[in-house]
């Protein structure tokens, strides 16, 4: 909840400005958030708390990644650090790069595997009958050819990206060189993508280590940390695959985990995501509207957050 002296100074100046008579019919608590976080926008970036933002991995449930940081450009929710896993990573770096989300949410409706991966009914036939992996490098391409060969320094927003080191299972966090490579690594299925190679480790997916990483933002000390999980409803998963089997045993693995995260996030954004599968780039786009919707939902609750973490005497001077 907002401060109490807050609310009782915005309340008294209130009451001296005739100009808001008409809307004394609202909720108090709602109109004072409202004026607070119209102060809150005037203030210099350097009078406002750091907001991290985590992006969780899900595969084609991370498209809903998109619909949430649409909302974040439109409602101008101030974002100093990006620390994504997998789909996070490359929902993040359009976000990082600047990239209009019109642009993203364009890329997303006709997006399908054939575009960042070799994935297809053949090569898996070829993959179980030769035991070679297959490959995501036409992700990078991909990236390149939608945001530009850029690197971290190049950002406009911080972002991290997690991937796993495959021999140790450490978490590796790629913050320098190019952002197409890292978000590659970082969202690289096991057992399905071959590890992709980096300063003598062999990366997969951030998944495996830290899916939904919060712990990760609090190394750089934000002052609000909003997360965004996109986990599977196990229940309604079918287990009729080798493949369907291996990821039902990760989710079922890293549920656990997950929770332990998300409890250190101040504010929980979780579209309704839990029924589209992982691999399901078909209906994928659905998960955009899902996570446009969540964010709406949760806007009132980050504005309180970060109006909290606001010293008093800059919204009131």
């Amino acid at each position: 909840m907002i401060r109490i002296s807050v609310i009782f100074a915005l309340l008294v100046s209130l009451l001296a400005a005739p100009s808001y008579a008409s809307v004394f019919d609202l909720d108090e608590e709602e109109l004072a958030v409202n004026i607070l976080w119209n102060r809150f926008e005037n203030l210099p970036k350097e009078k406002r708390p750091k907001v991290a933002v985590v992006l969780g991995g899900g595969g084609a449930r991370g498209f809903a990644h998109i619909g949430v940081l649409k909302v974040f450009r439109e409602e101008q929710i101030p974002v100093d650090l990006v620390v994504g896993t997998s789909i996070g990573s490359i929902a993040g770096a359009f976000f990082c790069a600047g990239i209009s989300m019109s642009k993203v949410d364009a890329l997303a409706k006709h997006m399908s595997w054939s575009q960042i991966s070799n994935f297809n009914i053949p090569s898996l036939a070829v993959m179980f009958l030769s035991d070679k992996l297959l490959s995501n490098e036409k992700l990078v391409k991909f990236l390149n050819d939608s945001m530009g060969d850029i690197t971290f320094d190049q950002l406009q927003t911080p972002l991290i990206c997690v991937a796993t080191d495959l021999n140790t299972g450490e978490r590796i966090l790629l913050r320098s060189g190019s952002v197409s490579f890292a978000a590659r690594a970082s969202s690289n299925i096991p057992g399905l993508f071959e590890p992709v190679e980096y300063k003598q480790r062999y990366l997969v997916d951030g998944g495996i280590s830290e899916n939904i990483p919060v712990k990760v933002a609090q190394i750089y000390k934000p002052d609000v940390i909003i997360a965004v999980p996109v986990p599977a409803d196990i229940t309604k998963n079918s287990t009729d695959n080798v493949y369907m089997t291996l990821m039902q045993a990760i989710y079922i693995q890293g549920q656990s985990i997950d929770q332990e995260e998300l409890q250190n996030a101040d504010v929980l954004i979780r579209p309704n995501v839990g029924d589209i599968n992982a691999i399901d780039m078909e209906h994928a786009y659905q998960a955009v509207d899902k996570g446009f919707y969540a964010a709406q939902k949760s806007l009132k609750d980050i504005k309180i957050k970060i109006i909290e973490k606001t010293q008093e005497k800059y919204l009131l001077e």
